[in-house]
């Protein structure tokens, strides 16, 4: 049952009042697909880098980033991200089936 807000301002770190809320760590399943929708955008090149390290280490080379189309701005971000990090082999926009222009495949190196 949800408790009665009480009247009155808001706490500091409430979204609403200036200031964005204190974010928890969130779970994300290592299983190939990784769905930035529900990310901020300052986050995605962490957590892409972080994301591709965690596949390696299950041995899964190939990962499909969900990106959407939207304006191209987080795609643009992704892919800046994805030319920095030497574990790329090579990376491409996915094919109709898996979410053409609004998400992109990557093909990564084993790990040594």
């Amino acid at each position: 049952m949800e408790s009665p807000r009480r009247p009155g301002p808001e706490p500091a770190g409430v979204p609403g009042n200036g200031e964005e809320a204190p974010s928890d760590p969130v779970e994300i399943s290592v299983d190939g697909t990784l769905d930035l929708h529900t990310f901020h955008p300052r986050e995605v090149k962490d957590l892409v880098g972080e994301y591709l390290r965690a596949c390696r280490e299950k041995g899964i080379l190939e990962v499909r980033i969900v990106h959407g189309k939207g304006t191209g701005s987080l795609q643009r971000t992704v892919h800046a991200a994805l030319r920095r990090l030497p574990e790329v082999v090579s990376f491409r926009l996915a094919t109709e089936d898996r979410g053409n222009w609004g998400a992109t495949l990557v093909v990564l190196r084993p790990l040594s």
